[in-house]
């Protein structure tokens, strides 16, 4: 089972009731558990046999917000204003990882602040797990900014790039 089926397996999971679902298929196991908390917020977690354990995030409390993501909404917000009156999305991370720009170290980046990218197009690397996921873009546009400097850990939901469309 690779990364992508996992991800879309553990969103299936979490749009159920299930609280506990668990799937063997030779040598491979997996195994989601789901609490579900306060008026439909939930947190997923998943275990494999080699002791790897994936959270999806979890809502805070109302009455106690806590932010898991070091500062990304800082990063984002100077560049919010400077894009003010333009039409601009934003390209987010799927996955935690380390984000990587190009697919090689002498390699060219994937893209850089004014090309022009296409739905479906890669844009970047996130390496989780020793696997190199290609970041597909889900619009069509201008690459406006980078939010993520080479080689540095990504949180799930994280800004990467701003496309002006």
């Amino acid at each position: 089972m690779n990364f992508n089926e996992i991800q879309e397996l553990i969103k299936l999971v979490n749009k159920s009731n299930l609280t506990d679902f668990k799937l063997k298929d030779k040598d491979f196991e997996i195994q989601i558990r789901t609490k579900k908390f306060y008026k439909g917020a939930h947190q997923t977690v998943v275990t494999a046999p080699q002791a790897y354990t994936v959270s999806a995030p979890a809502p805070a409390a109302p009455q106690a917000p806590v932010s898991s993501a070091p500062a990304p909404t800082s990063a984002a917000a100077p560049a919010a204003e400077s894009t003010k009156g333009k039409n601009i999305l934003e390209i987010k991370s799927p996955i935690v990882g380390t984000f990587y720009r190009s697919p090689g170290p002498d390699k060219p980046v994937f893209t850089k602040v004014g090309d022009a990218v296409k739905q479906g197009d890669v844009v970047c690397i996130i390496e989780a797990m020793k696997l190199f996921n290609e970041i597909e873009s889900d619009v069509t546009g201008t690459i406006v900014k980078v939010l993520v400097e080479d080689a540095s850990p990504v949180e799930y939901d994280q800004v990467l790039f701003l496309v002006e469309v």
